[in-house]
């Protein structure tokens, strides 16, 4: 079957194309976050809590440095609808996917957001996280 240059299904093939994709450094493997309910609590009992007006930032410093940080997001129910929580959640796993190259090893983080990030933007976000994760000393290199 050949494709028409212009046609739909040309352009939906263009845009799947694999090679569009984003190098694998870059990506943020499940392997790097927090999953288990039982982390999120050790992380919740056990961690320093660092708070904005948008975000909470629990860390909790793991036995072994070297082991790579691992984070997870909670969105509760306060911020809204389904919608809601999903694109607050999905800016959070972007601010950290971007900056993961900056964040010290050795660390679990959660994230946890609050009503008010339901209307920031992903800057005002991006702003916040930053300046929490700087005063929680979890950046290796400033940004």
């Amino acid at each position: 079957m050949f494709l028409v240059r212009n046609s739909k299904r040309f352009l939906d093939s263009a845009r799947n194309d694999r090679t569009s994709m984003p190098p694998k450094s870059f990506a943020f493997p499940k392997s790097r976050r927090l999953t288990q309910s039982v982390e999120f609590e050790r992380v919740k009992k056990n961690g320093r809590v660092q708070r904005g007006s948008f975000l909470f930032l629990s860390i909790l410093p793991t036995n072994n440095a070297a082991d790579p940080f691992r984070a997870g997001f909670v969105t509760s129910r306060a911020l809204g609808s389904a919608v809601v929580r999903n694109r607050v959640r999905r800016r959070l796993r972007e601010i950290v996917r971007k900056h993961q190259r900056e964040i010290t090893d050795g660390a679990w983080i959660v994230t946890i957001a609050r009503a008010a990030a339901a209307r920031a933007s992903y800057a005002q976000l991006e702003a916040e996280w930053l300046r929490l994760a700087k005063r929680a000393s979890i950046l290796a290199t400033p940004c």
